[in-house]
Formats: C-alpha cells, structure tokens, sequence
C-alpha cells in the first residue's frame, strides 16, 4: 500500500486476540471511512508473538482488503517494541494506536485523529481522568492508576493527567524524534513518549473520553509496580540526576564521603593519635603488604576467565583482570557499587559479551567472593568459640567494654551487617545450587503466581537467562570447585595484606597464630560489612568493622586497631586506583562514559537486545 497516498495509519498492537481482532479491525476501517477519504488511512495489526489463531486471522484479513497490513513477530517484543516496528513501516504521517479491546468509545477517533493531522498539535492522547470524566474502573486498578499518574506527575514534571489510555495519536516526525531517546519498549513506552515530548516542547493535547474496561481488570503486580515503577526511577534519574553528575562532582562526592566517614571515626578516637600511630609504621612491611595485595589480582581475572568459559566466553585473564580493575576503580569513585555494572559494559564494548552474560558472572564472582570469606569468618569465630576467646568480642558487640564504646555503635551496625550478608550468601549459593540440580522451572512459578501479565513474561525470560547462566557454572562440580578454590586463595592473600600491615606497627607483639586469626576474622567482616552501597569503597564500614573486632579480640590498642584499618584499606585502594587507571588507558575506556553505559543497559533498555 505504500504507493498509495496514505495519510493516516492505525496501528492495534495484537497479543493473543483471536477473539477480538477481526471486529475490531473491521470497526477500525468503518470508522475511519466516516471521516477521512478512501485510500488515505490503513489499518495495521501489529502482532506480537502470539500463539493463538490472531496470525491467521489477521492475514486473511490483510489478503482480502489492502487498507489492512499485518506484521508478524516470531517472539515477544512488548507492546513497545511491536509499535515502533509497526509504526517505522507505516506510511501515514499521522499514526494512531489503540488497544484492541476498544475499550475506548469509537466515538472519539475523529477527534484524536484530526488533532495532529490538522497540525494544531504534535501528540494527542486520551484521558479517563479528565475532571467530571473520570471513567468507572475497579477499585484495585483505579488506586494502581491514581497513584502511577500521581507519581509520574511528581518526579517526571508531566502535566498530563492519564499517561497510559491506549488511545493516542502522533506526528510523524515529532515522534520520531521522541523515539530516539526512549527506553522502555513495553508498558511504560506510552508515558516515556508522552513525558519526553512535553520535554522537548511538543504541543500535546489531553481530552475526555468515555472509557469502559473490559477483560480482567485485576491489578498486575509486575507490571503495575516493578516494572513501571523502576521506569518512572530510571527517568527520573535521568531526567534530574543525571545531567549534575559529571566528572567533577562525581569525584568530589566520593572525597566528601571518605572525608566525613573519617571525621565521624575521630568523634569516638583521637585522629591525631591514629595519625601518629600510622607514621610509626614500618614502611618496608607496608610495602610488602602492597605487593602481596597486588598479586591477588591476576588470580580475579583468572577467576573470572573460568567463570566465562563455563558461560561460553573465552578471553584473556589479562583482559579481564584489567575489566575488573576498572570496575572497582569505579567502586571507589562513584557512590552505590555503580562500578559493579561497568565490568559488564566493558566485557560488552570490548569483547561483546552480552549484558546478561556479563550481569551474571558478576553475579556467581560475588556469590562466590561473599560464601569464602563467610566460611573464613565462620571458621575462625567457631574455633574462638571453643578457646574461649571470644569473651571481649561479647563485650564489644553489646557495647559494654570501653573498646565498644570507643568505635560506637557504627561499629556494632556494621558488624550486625556483616553478619545479615552472610547468611544471605549461604542462603543464596545454597538456593542457586539446588536449583541448578532441579529441572523444575523456579523463576516462571514465582512470576506466574504474582501475574499473569503478559509483561510478565517477559520479567520471567529475563531472569531466567540470568538465573541459567549463574545455574550453569554451580551445576559443573569442577567449576565450582575450582574458582571456589581461587576464591580461597584470593581472600587469603587480602587477608596476608591486612596481616602485613597490622605487624607493620611497632607496638604490636602478638603470637603470629593468633595476628593470623584475627586478621581473617576482622578482614572477612569487615569485607562483609561493606556490601552495603553506603560510601564509595565501603570506606568507614571496613575500618569500624576491622576496629572493632581487633580491640575486641586482642589486647591491641583502639588507636592502632584503627590506624592498622585505615592503613589496609588505604593499601588496597591505591592498588585499585593505579590499576584502574592504568587499564582504563590500556583498554581506552572512559569511567564516567562506561558507568552511563552501563546503568542505561541496567535499568533501561531489553537486555536481550544485545544478542
């Protein structure tokens, strides 16, 4: 039909309607003949995936009449996706979709049509909420829908009042535009088009319609809140966060952080006495400590080169040793662990390694990172448990020793943290383990008892190729046992570099056993306390956490406990950043572009995309 002078395109995004679309179809063309001359509208049916008779039907339709169009897809592309494909091959300057339940009165085409082909506005949208037209809808999906709007006028600046009736109309070129910058290509599609063209400044008109619902009308929790709500966040971030964070702020931010953390040390211990601690340090031990430190690195990317080959992906530990120095580089420039999603965009700039792929061995190195230093610390804790040294560690936890009351309860919370995260990573290698032994389909069962979207469907495919691939390295005995022997080996040495440093003070005289077995109790915590995304690098956990432990397992001083924290944590950092620095220069990888990269791909676009 494209030789013809279309002017206006319908386009019904059809999922499953075997039931619905021939009439709606047919009621489509005898509305639009109503009001526009022959030959200058088509219908087309955008067909997403179904597998229902909805195909055949709708090419037999499209055989007998050529105003209608129909475009096939083999799997799901989302509601989103099915538009922008449809709408990229229709001919009309005016393009125009609607659900297919027709849920929305016939009534009101002319009036949606005729607002943008007139060219008085650029977008032109339905609403059941206009004031004295709200629709009649139940109270479950009334509430949901309130409050999504609500919510999108809160953080996106819209001035609309109902984002998501399927009833809506749009220039060509302006949508066009609009769509360059769109994420979402399911649910959420129809507010981010509707929220960026106010942005950008487009004429958009919003007017009553009579709406009655039809089907289920049940509220979806997956769609409803997970999935709408993370895309009403990641435009928000977007739109008002994002454009403050440059290169400088982010930098200035992480110093501030660490400075504060520190300042906040010294309102419980003198920071002119850690100082003074810290200079009488012996610099030759202080020096081995960083070499051992460094040591440790080639072994993470061999470790993560084994994880990637149980995926399927084989590269260089020379690469990926300098993919993670960059992402813990990150780690410690910009706040909330944003430097655990650039691993992934460089695995994928610079060896294409999808970003499901590289989300997932992320995930089974941490898994793996936080089960060996939880057995470490278990380990030590049970055989202190059975000398009886675990005395002034009671006393500490509870607060009630002057060591305590010194570090304050920062210390304590940080130490009930470590704690939490532990069990989780037990918890958690024992669920992915079980679940690799099992042939049932855990994640489709969990999502198909909280929705029966068909958004829902596509959470559950995502997951799944994310859960498969951390499954596929558990299921091979070997594997695990071997980057799990690597991970041993690897905590140990950071355990070595703490071990170094704290000898490194003069007043510290202790029985090598016994520095041996605080160092890998107060490291593994410590390590532990950090997950969470609190400062940049965890600075100021790690040291209350180590702090704590030491004084109250040793009768090693507050001043030294904490100098010795500072000083080990300080250690590796700075191993981090002349690594990070230098890989950055070797593999030319901007930090700041790659943690842009890497959230986009994180919270926006369908990772399967990337395939």
């Amino acid at each position: 039909m494209s030789g013809r002078a279309v002017e206006v395109s319908v386009v019904l995004p059809a999922y499953n309607e075997e039931a619905t679309i021939e009439n709606t179809v047919t009621k489509t063309l005898d509305t639009l003949g109503e009001f526009l001359p022959a030959g200058a509208f088509e219908v087309i049916v955008a067909e997403d995936g179904c597998d229902d008779r909805t195909p055949e039907i709708a090419d037999r339709m499209a055989a007998e009449d050529d105003r209608v169009r129909h475009f096939h897809s083999d799997e799901r592309l989302g509601r989103g996706g099915a538009l922008n494909r449809a709408f990229e091959a229709a001919d009309g300057e005016t393009l125009v979709y609607f659900d297919t339940d027709l849920a929305t009165d016939m009534k009101h085409l002319s009036e949606l049509v005729e607002s943008v082909r007139s060219g008085e506005y650029d977008f032109a949208t339905g609403s059941r909420w206009m004031p004295g037209e709200e629709a009649d809808r139940p109270a479950k999906r009334d509430l949901a829908s309130r409050g999504f709007n609500g919510l999108t006028r809160l953080f996106l600046g819209s001035d609309l009042r109902d984002h998501q009736c399927g009833f809506k109309a749009f220039d060509r070129t302006a949508l066009f535009d609009v769509l360059d910058d769109v994420g979402d290509e399911h649910w959420f599609w129809d507010t981010e088009v509707l929220v960026r063209a106010q942005r950008r400044g487009y004429d958009v008109r919003e007017f009553a319609v009579d709406w009655t619902p039809k089907g289920d009308s049940k509220v979806d929790i997956v769609r409803d809140v997970f999935g709408m709500g993370s895309q009403i966040v990641r435009c928000w971030w977007e739109f008002s966060v994002q454009p403050r964070i440059t290169r400088r702020v982010s930098i200035l931010a992480g110093i501030v952080l660490t400075v504060v953390a520190v300042a906040l040390m010294g309102q419980y211990l003198p920071l002119g006495e850690v100082l003074e601690q810290m200079s009488a340090a012996d610099p030759g031990l202080v020096a081995a400590a960083a070499v051992v430190y460094v040591l440790s690195w080639p072994l993470r990317g061999a470790r993560y080169r084994d994880i990637l080959e149980e995926l399927e992906y084989t590269e260089s530990a020379n690469f990926l040793t300098g993919a993670i120095f960059i992402s813990q580089t990150g780690n410690l420039v910009f706040p909330a662990r944003a430097g655990d999603a650039v691993r992934a965009y460089v695995v994928k700039a610079r060896r294409a390694i999808p970003y499901p792929t590289g989300f997932a061995s992320l995930a089974v190195e941490r898994v793996f990172d936080l089960l060996t230093i939880t057995v470490l610390a278990g380990v030590v804790l049970v055989g202190f448990a059975l000398t009886g040294a675990t005395a002034g560690l009671e006393s500490v936890l509870v607060g009630s020793s002057p060591a305590g009351g010194q570090v304050g309860d920062s210390g304590q919370t940080a130490l009930y943290v470590a704690g939490g995260v532990g069990l989780a990573a037990i918890l958690a290698v024992a669920v992915i383990v079980a679940s690799a032994r099992s042939d049932r389909n855990y994640v489709r069962a969990v999502v198909s008892r909280v929705s029966n979207d068909s958004y829902a469907d596509y959470v559950a495919s995502v997951i799944e190729r994310f859960t498969g691939d951390v499954q596929t390295v558990a299921s091979d005995r070997a594997a695990f046992a071997r980057v799990g022997a690597t991970s041993l080996v690897i905590w140990s040495l950071d355990v070595v570099t703490a071990l170094l440093v704290l000898t490194a003070f003069p007043t510290v005289s202790l029985p090598l056993p016994t520095l041996v077995a605080v160092c890998f109790f107060a490291v593994s915590v410590g390590n532990l306390a950090k997950v969470l995304p609190l400062s940049p690098g965890g600075i100021g956990l790690y040291e209350g956490a180590f702090t704590l432990l030491v004084i109250g397992l040793t009768p090693i001083s507050g001043t030294v406990a904490l100098g010795a924290a500072i000083l080990d944590h300080a250690v590796k950092n700075v191993v981090t950043l002349v690594g990070g620095v230098a890989s950055m220069l070797l593999l030319n990888v901007s930090l700041t572009t790659a943690v842009e990269e890497s959230t986009e791909a994180r919270t926006g676009a369908d990772p399967a995309a990337d395939d």
